[in-house]
């Protein structure tokens, strides 16, 4: 039996398990865009490194070193004499222009320090090293 003295509670409706199934969605749509990321050297093995990031930078020229020593320039086998000029023809006068080495991470240490060596005496090109996350 009821009182009349008792107020009605008024209907209430709970946004707590949509706001969940929004941001588990938002969740999903972020870290499927994450792995939609395009390749511009060839494949090889990078090496691993906690602080490795993604940069979108609109003039890319990559350096390949694959796990032999052969080293290619934006997919086409070269030399480390021929390296410099090469990349100095590709740059131009981009100052956006990075140079990308994706050096396989059997490759001796001393011939990616060479590949740097010749990359930074190019006026205006920028250097990374491309790694993945382990």
């Amino acid at each position: 039996m009821r009182l009349q003295d008792e107020p009605d509670l008024p209907p209430q409706i709970n946004i707590v398990p949509m706001i969940d199934v929004i941001f588990a969605i938002l969740t999903f749509f972020i870290m499927s865009t994450l792995f939609l990321t395009r390749s511009e050297g060839l494949p090889v093995n990078l090496p691993k490194a906690t602080t490795s990031q993604r940069s979108q930078v609109p003039a890319k020229i990559t350096i390949t070193v694959d796990e032999k020593g052969q080293i290619s320039l934006n997919r086409q086998p070269t030399t480390i004499d021929a390296l410099t000029q090469q990349v100095r023809n590709l740059v131009g006068y981009n100052p956006e222009a990075l140079v990308i080495i994706n050096a396989d991470e059997k490759v001796q240490h001393g011939q990616v320090v060479a590949i740097m060596d010749r990359v930074r005496q190019v006026q205006g090109a920028k250097l990374a090293i491309a790694t993945q996350k382990p």
